[in-house]
């Protein structure tokens, strides 16, 4: 499979909906941004359609997605949001187009399955901001979106963080992986099942029960997806929930029993995920994580072409 390249001034970038609709206003100004910083723009012919909760009907959608994973030119598929929706595309979606002219898959939520789909074409994509989103309050353009582009023109992002949370102190490397626990859940067992050997996972999620939490992390576990990690990275877990009966115990807690055992290093807090600041990851390269107690240090190797 070729090589992905980093993004110059005059490359393509499409702009589709695969998931949830998305109104004129939560897009356009991102997609105005990117054309006055030089960039080409290539919107789905359905980005602004509507068929209830969804983007356009699930053939619309399809037939967007298609046509930009197969576009010679484009070099990056920033998604317009996430939602619900993407699983539904996926059994009229080839995937030919995308192998002979690969590009950078950027996103998170329930574009999840793109980035499970990348890990095993062995191409990076990127977990992190969408259009929606791009603006903050002030009508200026948000952290984390010019963080992403300064990542898809080549700068290789190192981050540090702190977490209120005891992290599990270690220094390891390997393939950064993962995206919403939800979605990583949900295609267990499927074609599109997270091969987590060997990798570093990161996963996040936004409003959930935390027993439907558990239940999800404890199926991770049964599958051993969590046995043979070099690496475990928590991001936002946003508008958790509890039943009237408490559940008992926190996110933190229910990740660090399932983990029970494992002596990778675990790292918590990571400003990435439905929260504000959402930094940009790169899945499927080679990172270095070092956590000590409650500071972490992420950064990213370059090991494109």
């Amino acid at each position: 499979m070729p090589q992905l390249g980093y993004l110059n001034p005059g490359d393509l970038i499409a702009v589709v909906a695969p998931a949830g609709k998305i109104l004129p206003e939560q897009v356009l100004p991102a997609i105005d941004w990117l054309e006055m910083n030089g960039f080409r723009v290539l919107p789905g012919h359905h980005l602004l359609s509507s068929d209830y909760q969804f983007a356009g009907k699930d053939k619309e959608r399809t037939a967007d997605l298609q046509a930009a994973l197969d576009h010679p030119e484009v070099k990056a598929i920033i998604f317009a949001r996430g939602g619900y929706g993407t699983i539904r595309t996926l059994e009229s979606i080839s995937l030919e187009g995308f192998r002979k002219y690969p590009k950078w898959l950027v996103g998170f939520s329930d574009l999840t399955i793109f980035h499970n789909i990348c890990v095993k074409l062995d191409t990076p994509s990127i977990h992190g901001p969408m259009l929606r989103g791009f603006l903050e309050k002030d009508g200026q353009p948000s952290e984390s979106f010019l963080r992403l582009m300064k990542v898809l023109s080549g700068k290789k992002p190192v981050y540090q963080f702190g977490s209120q949370v005891a992290n599990r102190p270690g220094k390891t490397n390997g393939t950064l992986a993962g995206g919403n626990l939800s979605l990583i859940y949900s295609l267990l067992g499927t074609p599109y099942d997270l091969d987590t050997d060997g990798k570093i996972l990161f996963m996040e999620d936004i409003g959930e029960y935390l027993y439907h939490i558990d239940r999800m992390i404890i199926s991770l576990r049964l599958a051993g997806k969590l046995r043979n990690l070099k690496g475990l990275i928590v991001g936002q877990f946003t508008g958790v929930k509890d039943n009237e009966e408490p559940f008992g115990k926190t996110v933190d807690e229910i990740i660090l029993e399932a983990t029970r055992g494992y002596n990778y290093p675990i790292s918590f807090g990571c400003p990435s995920g439905h929260g504000s600041p959402n930094f940009p990851l790169i899945f499927g390269q080679n990172c270095t994580l070092q956590t000590e107690e409650n500071q972490t240090i992420l950064s990213f190797e370059d090991n494109l072409a």
